[in-house]
């Protein structure tokens, strides 16, 4: 959030528990609380019988990356980050060498850019926590099933409960203040474009 005096959070599991990360002073910029994100990766541990060894994550917002290191902390394949504020994406860039997490990937730009270049790339997790206000999540829908990899998972975090469109359904829900947080499955699991042997990687430092 604009104007907050600069603190850290902290990685909640897995390998990089504890590591500090860094909360730059960045428009929109609203880390997601220790329990909120401990919260939806026990549930996708849950999902996913704690194996995250084979999965992909695309975290759209990324922010502090707070989020997305969770996912590479709990031992995720590949962990692409979007951000478009350059304070922030330092950070990430930073953080990521610091920790030699190189299943990381920092994209500059902001994700409807980013989205619009990943081609046939799917994956297993999508993160998507916008600012808040901005419309982001009216603007995605149409393009977020073509991300999602057969049974992918799709975590929303707004500041109200959001209705899904209804070819998504519901997994788990909960709210922490107020944060209202969800996790997704695109209803369609039978897509027929997801080939895992066709999944290129997108340039990104």
């Amino acid at each position: 959030m604009s104007g907050m005096k600069k603190h850290t959070i902290r990685i909640v599991g897995g390998d990089y528990r504890r590591t500090l990360i860094p909360v730059v002073d960045a428009e929109g910029l609203r880390p997601t609380p220790d329990r909120v994100r401990e919260t939806l990766y026990n549930w996708v541990s849950h999902l996913w019988g704690g194996d995250f060894s084979d999965k992909r994550v695309l975290d759209l917002f990324a922010g502090t990356g707070a989020l997305g290191f969770e996912a590479a902390s709990r031992g995720a394949a590949h962990v692409q980050m979007v951000e478009s504020d350059p304070g922030a994406l330092a950070a990430l860039r930073a953080l990521r060498n610091k920790l030699g997490a190189l299943q990381v990937r920092v994209h500059a730009g902001d994700a409807a850019m980013v989205m619009s270049r990943l081609g046939d790339a799917r994956f297993d997790l999508v993160l998507v926590d916008p600012p808040f206000g901005k419309g982001w999540l009216e603007m995605l829908w149409d393009t977020l099933p073509g991300l999602l990899a057969e049974d992918g998972l799709l975590y929303i975090e707004a500041d109200h409960a959001i209705e899904p469109r209804p070819d998504f359904e519901v997994l788990r829900q909960s709210k922490a203040g107020h944060v209202h947080f969800q996790l997704l499955r695109f209803a369609a699991s039978q897509k027929t474009v997801n080939n895992p042997e066709t999944r290129p990687d997108v340039t990104a430092s």
